[in-house]
């Protein structure tokens, strides 16, 4: 098994979609970023990278390349999800916070959750969600961002699976 941590945070502006998990959340506001700025996304690719030992989001889909301007997030977890099962991984579990002071998101937990199980190629059971405010303190908590972190257990797929830093038939 192999344990990943993710955590990303960006600015909320005006004239942006909000995206969360993949999900279109209603608000005045969305958040800046050379993607989708999708802050729960990114810290999950981060997640998974980790755990494989295969670096971050930077790496792989760097702000500096224009064919990832404007990309959906989705996209680049898929992309990350590949590269995990290619290396012989699963998930085992997957546990993401967002931290918004708005808009409510208790209405998109089941939704986000769903999505991300869905862009994971795992089961939802396995995919928690909490939502957290900042209680008023730094950027988030005034309103002006919004964060996600994300933990990720990888499984072996199978008796043989290794990946970046896990040698081939498991061995340590």
């Amino acid at each position: 098994m192999r344990i990943g941590h993710g955590y990303d945070i960006h600015r909320l502006v005006d004239g942006r979609p909000l995206l969360l998990g993949g999900v279109h959340v209603p608000s005045p506001q969305g958040l800046q970023g050379h993607s989708d700025g999708d802050v729960v996304l990114h810290a999950l690719c981060d997640a998974v990278l980790g755990a494989l030992g295969a670096g971050d989001i930077g790496q792989h889909f760097p702000d500096s390349d224009e064919r990832y301007r404007g990309i959906a997030s989705g996209e680049l977890l898929r992309r990350v999800t590949v590269l995990m099962r290619n290396a012989g991984w699963r998930v085992g579990n997957v546990d993401v916070t967002i931290v918004a002071e708005r808009p409510r998101l208790a209405p998109y937990r089941d939704p986000i959750r769903a999505r991300l199980a869905e862009l994971l190629d795992t089961p939802a059971r396995v995919v928690s969600l909490k939502a957290k405010t900042n209680e008023g303190l730094d950027a988030v908590g005034r309103g002006e961002a919004i964060a996600a972190t994300a933990v990720v257990l990888l499984e072996a797929a199978g008796a043989d699976a290794h990946g970046p830093g896990h040698p081939p038939g498991g061995a340590r």
